[in-house]
């Protein structure tokens, strides 16, 4: 038998343990480094609400004075939320920056607000999102631009949206509740509630009627929630059944029915039917 290589053994189990201390290590920080209600770190901000959390490391934040962040919001690492053109300036006696209850801000996005900026309450953005209250003018054409003095224009996001990666929201802009930016968009101007923008400049793709419903109409249908009760246990068993629902007899329910043990029947599909053990069989 070939002689094992104790040198290269003990090189091994050396590298094993130097990487498990630089995980525990860098979990350490990033635990330390997180902002929350009750370590608020270097930041003074006008509001931060109970279970928010800012992940470790957080981008630029300034103005903090003026920065108003709601209960439960979730801001992902490298996220950079301002107030005002830079530190040190007097803003004022009213807030600049209002994130509502349960938003959540995908990492490296960008919140710059030199007027009133606010979004409402369980508005989710992708990463990579920019939305600003000021933008650079060329008014004269011999001066640099980046030297021209710029506009600002405040900007409101209404409750509940979503905001896919990469988007782009400009000074001014409008946005109703419940609002889907495609990733990607650049969005000026009011949007409607219950419509979806995309594009650049963005526009109105789909928006929600009472009596027609969305026009155009959603190309999928809508998904069914896991129904209340269910336990993880069950959703395995689902899944297991689903696998094997293939070589199903044409005489078994399609795609196989679950029986849970509270009389709630789950079918293949995920569709829940509460009270209906007695027709699954």
């Amino acid at each position: 038998m070939p002689k094992k290589n104790v040198f290269s053994s003990v090189a091994a189990w050396r590298r094993r343990t130097v990487s498990r201390a630089v995980h525990r290590g860098a979990r350490w920080v990033r635990e330390a480094g997180a902002v929350t209600t009750e370590r608020p770190g270097p930041y003074r901000f006008r509001r931060l609400g109970a279970g928010t959390r800012l992940a470790f490391p957080q981008g630029t934040v300034f103005g903090d004075p003026w920065i108003e962040i709601g209960e439960y919001c979730i801001i992902a690492q490298d996220v950079t939320l301002t107030a005002g053109m830079m530190p040190g300036l007097d803003l004022g006696a009213d807030p600049i920056l209002t994130l509502g209850n349960g938003v959540v801000l995908g990492r490296g996005s960008h919140v710059i607000a030199d007027v009133r900026l606010t979004i409402g309450d369980d508005c989710f953005f992708g990463p990579g999102v920019y939305v600003t209250t000021t933008n650079h003018s060329y008014d004269d054409p011999e001066l640099p631009v980046g030297k021209q003095w710029p506009r600002s224009e405040p900007v409101t996001i209404g409750p509940g949206g979503w905001v896919g990666t990469g988007a782009v929201i400009l000074p001014g802009a409008r946005l109703g509740r419940n609002v889907v930016v495609a990733a990607g968009a650049v969005v000026r101007g009011e949007v409607p509630d219950h419509a979806v923008v995309a594009g650049a400049p963005a526009k109105v793709v789909r928006s929600w009627d009472p009596e027609a419903g969305w026009q155009p109409p959603l190309r999928t249908p809508a998904p069914v929630p896991v129904p209340e009760g269910v336990t993880s246990r069950e959703l395995m068993a689902l899944a297991a059944l689903e696998a094997t629902a293939d070589g199903a007899l044409s005489g078994e329910p399609e795609h196989g029915t679950a029986v849970t043990g509270r009389g709630t029947a789950v079918t293949g599909r995920g569709t829940a039917v509460p009270g209906a053990a007695a027709d699954a069989s």
